[in-house]
């Protein structure tokens, strides 16, 4: 994630803190989650540098049925999500059948389309391994 420094944000060591943490992170956070995971760093340095790792395109930003943010890691270029609506596990996907579905709508835009964002609220195989092992 040496984004931030190509960018010309300096890169201080709580900021250096958050990255390594998300670099380890295989599901979807919270800024709160960050918070708790590590406490010496201020909730303002928090939100900066989400803000900037969203700008930049590292991480995206995904909005649960209740309203509330949670991010994933950009690990592909173009994509979109999968949240679970039981336990807020986020996955991506791309899928070409939206894409050509996006060019062929384009003429009954009023205007250009310059991106589309897709999440699926969905319940996932683990939580629905869980329901049928009850």
């Amino acid at each position: 994630m040496a984004v931030l420094e190509d960018r010309g944000h300096r890169s201080t060591a709580p900021r250096r803190a958050i990255i390594r943490f998300l670099q380890g992170k295989q599901e979807g956070f919270t800024a709160e989650e960050i918070g708790r995971e590590l406490p010496d760093v201020g909730r303002a340095t928090i939100f900066r540098t989400v803000k900037l790792l969203l700008k930049a395109g590292v991480i995206c930003r995904l909005n649960l049925p209740d309203g509330a943010p949670k991010y994933s890691l950009s690990r592909v270029e173009h994509h979109h999500h999968t949240v679970c609506v039981r336990c807020g596990n986020v996955g991506e996907f791309r899928a070409a059948t939206i894409e050509r579905l996006m060019r062929a709508i384009g003429g009954d835009i009023p205007g250009e389309a310059v991106g589309h964002r897709i999440e699926l609220h969905i319940i996932c195989n683990q939580c629905l391994l869980e329901a049928d092992s009850r």
